[in-house]
């Protein structure tokens, strides 16, 4: 009842307070002209005074007796009321009594009253919900700032100087401010803060604005052109240094030359496996760079023109590809890879131009130098899957070559028994009646493309991707089905159709490793066998962990089982390429996750640093979740390469796969780490991977090391008939320097492996190989010296480090 009564009278007051903080909050008072503002101030605070007077006046306190009158009128017959009376004739007998009961009983059917305050009757209009609509707009979207301006223009207007007024007029009769574009990252400037005479220094394109309070104020300019036509508030950009002039106040204003941005790729573009083209490049800009792009244009003189390259060429568009820049952070020097995969366009494996450009915050353009390449595609090794993606290339160059393309497809298909199998043949001589049904046009023309690439996949893989995607749908239903507590017989009825479709995927690689005398499809990279058994050994392993209820182990195993079964479609397209570059392709491989895994902990250590820098330490970051996605991707690509590690059975092979498990855990620790917000454990975590792999390297340099010079021996014994030192089965003597010298790896002074053998750790690279081990001392004693004399520290801290000093 006092929320009632207090609503009824107090709403219209409730009502305008909120319209007027909304005018505040949103800055509609200040955008009232300055001659209306001053009565509309007094009629609000009229309103607001008649109305708080009204429900004053119009309350009224709450008594006892009101709310039992309040409760007693809501059941039947006011029995409270009837319980406080007395019998006025008759005495209180036995019908007074039984009265009694009956309105005690209606009594203890009490409830409390549900509040009404009737604000429906009382403000037919709605003018409550208006109210609170405008509160609700105003606690959204309007700010401090806002209502600020609203407060400086009311002040201004009550303290304007009235007719005839000569004293002093109070406060500025102007107010002006430099805003430099956002992507300088400086701050806004308060121009009435400036000193007299100081030089205003402003990046090209600042937005520079005023707002004039006093009557006959003006603004006179020579830096850029005027934004806007309201005089009360002119605005210009700022585009060349001069002179502005306001009130008699001079601003000296020197524009600051925006430099164009520079972009430089890096090495040579690469191709990878799956024929990806891989770019790296480096952009600087003096504020930052905003955007990159790669320009890619036919290198039409380097063309061989001949075959079905010896029709001109039809007109197509250069492609575009966006660089990858970081979300945020500081861009004034970045770094990034470019890989896009461009297997597909008409171009592939055609000499082409690449073009790097660099964007800036004023659209000003930064270009490399033009490089000459071979566009990346995907490379085919079956000769009839390499005739159709010939055939696909000169029909994307020129349509002129459609009756061309038809002879050669015919002779592809002629006599296909044994060769193509029948689905694909119709295919194929469907084709060849579409190029010879008459002119060619361009959806025609490149739904053929699309078929010819299919059908070179098709004869290529032979069914393995669809083999491969089988399985994967097979594995990925299981994991579901163990994640999600299925029944046995569910389980067991999933683990049966990911045996078949794992038989199917690996009888096929089989197959096809028959015909290929490369045996390219079966090898993993340290040239060990992944055989039939070893599978169907892991699979027994995940069905027994299954059996015994130990279903988190067995997610785990069939996760890995995974990996190495999408490996081996991976090493398909690896190995009949050959050994690229220098090393062993395991040492490739972890070599280049390392790099990777050493560029995240630089870019969330940068991140961490930002975060000190802008006050927001130990709040979660805004790329953790980009981090913590691309530490995933790392800790899987490590698990996949810990699945074909070679070596294993070994002393050195089982070291190998210790430390890169280990590395694989402090990955995960990392990942979680990030989506935590915890950038500074996650650091940690990440340079304990790091070390954990390096460890790893180690060990397995040293043990193809020793594979390597085991090879050497046996083959040196096969030329000669003997053992090269010593009698058989003593192996080398120990006086032979010749022997110990070809044997013995070149080892430097830490015990690591050195160029010439060809199992280098890092193939070039000093992230595997670690800091410079005379500057890592030094760095690590200064630490020592520099903590040994902060007071603050325990004192048992600081007598370990004095310790440590007087050792080393």
């Amino acid at each position: 009842m006092v929320w009632e009564r207090g609503a009824r009278a107090f709403w219209p007051v409730a009502t305008i307070l909120a319209c007027l903080f909304a005018a505040f909050a949103l800055g509609i008072v200040a955008a009232v002209p300055p001659q209306a503002l001053l009565w509309l101030a007094g009629m609000a605070l009229v309103a607001l005074i008649a109305a708080a007077i009204r429900g004053g006046l119009s309350y009224r306190r709450v008594r006892a007796v009101d709310a039992v009158e309040r409760l007693d009128r809501t059941l039947p017959d006011r029995p409270l009321a009837a319980l406080a009376d007395r019998a006025a004739i008759g005495g209180e007998g036995a019908l007074w009594q039984a009265h009694l009961a009956q309105m005690q009983a209606r009594a203890a059917q009490a409830r409390a009253v549900r509040p009404d305050a009737g604000l429906a009757r009382r403000d037919p209009f709605a003018l409550r919900l208006a109210g609170l609509v405008a509160l609700a707009m105003a606690l959204l979207f309007g700010g401090a700032a806002q209502m600020g301006q609203g407060v400086q223009a009311i002040a201004a207007t009550v303290s304007r100087p009235l007719a005839g007024d000569t004293g002093t007029a109070v406060g500025p009769s102007w107010e002006g401010w430099a805003e430099p574009p956002a992507y300088t990252r400086r701050p806004t400037i308060y121009l009435n803060a400036l000193p007299e005479g100081e030089v205003l220094e402003l990046p090209r394109g600042s937005a520079v604005s005023f707002r004039l309070y006093g009557d006959g104020v003006t603004v006179t300019q020579g830096i850029g052109a005027a934004v806007g036509d309201d005089p009360r508030a002119p605005g210009f950009r700022a585009d060349a240094s001069g002179v502005i002039e306001v009130a008699g106040r001079r601003f000296d204003v020197t524009v600051l030359p925006d430099l164009a941005p520079l972009i430089r790729a890096g090495a040579a573009p690469v191709r990878r496996a799956d024929g990806r083209l891989v770019q790296d490049f480096r952009a600087e800009d003096d504020h930052g760079v905003m955007a990159g792009r790669a320009r890619i244009d036919l290198d039409l003189v380097a063309v061989d023109r001949r075959f079905g390259l010896a029709a001109p060429p039809e007109p197509r568009e250069a492609v575009e590809l966006a660089l990858p820049l970081p979300r945020g952070g500081d861009r004034r020097e970045v770094s990034g890879q470019l890989v896009e995969d461009l297997s597909r366009h008409p171009w592939a494996n055609l000499p082409v131009t690449l073009v790097l450009e660099a964007v800036d915050g004023i659209d000003q353009t930064g270009a490399a130098a033009p490089m000459q390449m071979v566009l990346p595609g995907r490379r085919f090794f079956e000769p009839r899957a390499a005739a159709l993606i010939e055939l696909r290339r000169d029909l994307l160059w020129s349509r002129e070559n459609a009756g061309r393309s038809a002879e050669i497809l015919r002779a592809i298909t002629w006599r296909p028994d044994g060769f193509i199998d029948q689905p694909l043949y119709l295919q194929l001589r469907g084709g060849v009646r579409v190029l010879e049904s008459g002119p060619l046009s361009g959806e025609a023309r490149d739904k053929l493309a699309e078929a010819l690439w299919k059908a070179a996949i098709q004869l290529e893989d032979g069914g393995l991707a669809d083999a491969l995607e089988r399985m994967k749908q097979a594995q990925e239903k299981l994991s579901e089905a163990i994640r999600n507590g299925a029944s046995p017989d569910e389980i067991q009825r999933l683990m049966d159709e990911l045996r078949e479709a794992t038989d199917a995927y690996t009888r096929m690689l089989a197959e096809q490793g028959e015909r290929d005398p490369a045996e390219r499809f079966t090898q993993n990279q340290g040239g060990q066998r992944i055989t039939g058994d070893q599978i169907q050994q892991m699979m027994d392993e995940i069905q027994r962990l299954m059996n015994e209820g130990r279903m988190a182990e067995a997610q785990q195993l069939l996760e890995q089982f995974n990996r190495m079964m999408e490996n081996l479609q991976v090493q398909q397209a690896q190995g009949g390429e050959g050994q690229q570059g220098q090393g062993n392709p395991s040492m490739n491989g972890l070599a280049d996750t390392l790099r990777q895994q050493q560029q995240l902990s630089d870019e969330a250590f940068r991140d961490l640093q930002e975060q000190f820098g802008e006050g927001q330490l130990g709040q979660p970051s805004e790329r953790g979740g980009e981090f913590a996605d691309r530490q995933r991707q790392l800790r899987e690509e490590l698990g996949q390469q810990r699945g074909l590690l070679p070596g294993q059975g070994s002393d050195l092979g089982d070291q190998a796969g210790r430390q890169l498990d280990e590395a694989g855990r402090a990955m995960e620790d990392a990942e979680q780490a990030l989506r935590d917000g915890d950038t500074g454990g996650a650091l940690q975590r990440q340079a304990d991977a790091i070390e954990s792999m390096r460890e790893g390297m180690r060990a397995l340099s040293d043990m193809l090391g020793q594979q390597d010079r085991r090879q050497a021996g046996e083959g040196q014994e096969g030329q000669d008939g003997q053992q090269p030192e010593g009698q058989p089965g003593e192996g080398p003597r120990a006086g032979s320097d010749a022997t110990t010298r070809d044997l013995r790896p070149m080892l430097d002074p830490l015990g690591r492996q050195m160029d010439g053998n060809g199992n280098m750790i890092t193939l070039g690279d000093p992230l595997a190989e670690g800091a410079d081990p005379s500057r890592r001392a030094r760095d690590l004693l200064d630490e020592i010296r520099r903590r040994s004399g902060q007071r603050e520290r325990p004192q048992d801290e600081r007598d370990y480090l004095g310790r440590l000093l007087e050792r080393f």
